[in-house]
């Protein structure tokens, strides 16, 4: 069991932002301790590196919140998690997919930068 300190000081998000995502419902499942302070079990752990695996890659709230309602709803909403789940992965590889395209166009100027250092050609960009 943590703490909202704990917890903010693990993950880097604020207790501000862990209070927010509580009321907003995206983790419903943190506890209360007998004074009524927020108490993070492994269930709300899991929960929240999920939203923020979801946040980290570009998942608006609106759908995280989405989520977590069907997930409440049961397995009646299995079909509609799985399909947000598959095209929020087919996001992420597509931006991921640029990004090494971006990543050799950056590398190819280094390859390039490198040859000019050796004077191998000075007519280069």
């Amino acid at each position: 069991m943590s703490t909202i300190k704990e917890v903010s000081e693990e993950t880097g998000i604020t207790a501000y932002t862990l209070r927010f995502y509580e009321k907003e419902g995206l983790l419903h499942f943190v506890k209360r301790d007998q004074s009524g302070n927020r108490v993070y079990d492994e269930e709300s752990m899991e929960w929240l590196h999920f939203i923020l695996a979801l946040r980290s890659t570009g998942m608006p709230l609106t759908e995280i919140k989405q989520y977590v309602d069907w997930y409440q709803e049961g397995e009646s909403t299995l079909t509609f998690r799985k399909q947000m789940m598959l095209n929020h992965k087919a996001k992420v590889e597509e931006e991921l997919r640029q990004k090494y395209k971006y990543l050799e166009q950056i590398n190819y100027k280094l390859a390039l930068y490198d040859l000019q250092e050796k004077g191998l050609n000075r007519l280069l960009p």
